[in-house]
């Protein structure tokens, strides 16, 4: 049975088609996230029109609707607690009606790093290991764990999901949510053009003639010895490897899996991490696996299914 699927980050919204664990249909629409989510719904549902008229599918022969959002979501009414500066309309904004008014389809909801871990858990790098977590290097640090085969959410359904939340530094940056410090405050592409300024190297740095600072394009200036560049990359793999080891300490996990649009670098950035972690993580039991994502983009549409069963039972 199709299920319709879409991974709501902050920038690009990831829409597709997903039956028996594969993208039937999969494309990338601009996020548009400062106008609200309620402005980017009629966009997500002519993408899936489009996608279902293109296979010949009809939304009746459907199971349901599952959406990643970048949120913490209520886990009893399913509805968004906050857009935490990306979709300011989220909580107002009640996503089963509108699937049952456009489609009458049921939905399901989750945070979209459980998705993306969920998603590399039933189809990706996470198979076969029951007890593991997921670091999302991104626009911001997403995380999520799996422990003895059980998603972890937590009563209020922030356990595991705020693990760039972690204070790496407690005299660091302040951060947007309340915290000091915390990784994502310290190392994530939303900090870097802050980061990149407060550096005395970034008055003569090659970085200042950029169009847009990204972490892309730290890494390559990294390689060609910009001094600037180089302290940054040094600092955020350090942030990484000790946010890593926080998740470590707090979840037991025997797997860390390592995935976002920065880990285009996975060449440098996962044998840094992995060194960190082997240098400075408590694990007498042994050394805990780290490996890169391996579905990218599909990850978290790749969660649908599972999503859908677990929330709806309408694919059991």
């Amino acid at each position: 049975m199709t299920v319709l699927a879409c991974d709501l980050g902050g920038t690009r919204m990831k829409i597709g088609l997903v039956r028996d664990g594969h993208v039937l249909a999969q494309t990338t629409k601009p996020a548009k996230s400062k106008a609200g989510l309620a402005a980017a719904l009629p966009a997500l549902k002519s993408a899936w029109l489009r996608q279902l008229n293109k296979l010949g599918i009809a939304v009746s022969d459907c199971g349901g609707i599952a959406v990643a959002f970048p949120s913490l979501v209520d886990l009893k009414s399913g509805r968004l607690r906050a857009g935490y500066g990306k979709y300011g309309d989220a909580a107002q904004v009640d996503l089963s009606a509108w699937a049952r008014r456009e489609f009458k389809l049921p939905l399901a909801v989750e945070n979209d790093a459980r998705m993306a871990l969920t998603g590399e858990w039933k189809h990706g790098a996470g198979r076969g290991s029951n007890n593991l977590v997921m670091m999302t290097l991104g626009t911001g640090l997403g995380t999520a764990a799996v422990i003895e085969g059980h998603l972890l959410r937590g009563p209020h359904g922030q356990a595991g999901v705020l693990g760039g939340h972690l204070t790496v530094n407690y005299r660091g940056r302040d951060c947007t949510c309340g915290n000091l410090g915390c990784a994502e405050a310290e190392a994530s592409t939303v900090v870097l053009c802050d980061l990149a300024a407060r550096l005395p190297e970034w008055d003569s740095s090659a970085l200042r003639q950029c169009a847009t600072l990204n972490y892309a394009v730290v890494f390559k200036h990294a390689d060609a010895g910009d001094p600037c560049a180089l302290k940054l990359r040094e600092h955020s793999l350090r942030v990484w490897g000790a946010m890593a080891v926080n998740l470590i300490h707090a979840y037991d996990p025997e797997t860390v899996i390592l995935g976002g649009g920065i880990m285009a670098a996975q060449e440098v950035i996962l044998p840094a991490v992995k060194e960190y972690i082997h240098r400075c993580a408590h694990t007498p039991w042994g050394r805990v696996q780290v490996v890169p994502g391996q579905l990218g983009d599909a990850a978290a549409l790749l969660a649908a299914e599972w999503l859908l069963s677990e929330q709806q039972g309408v694919l059991r």
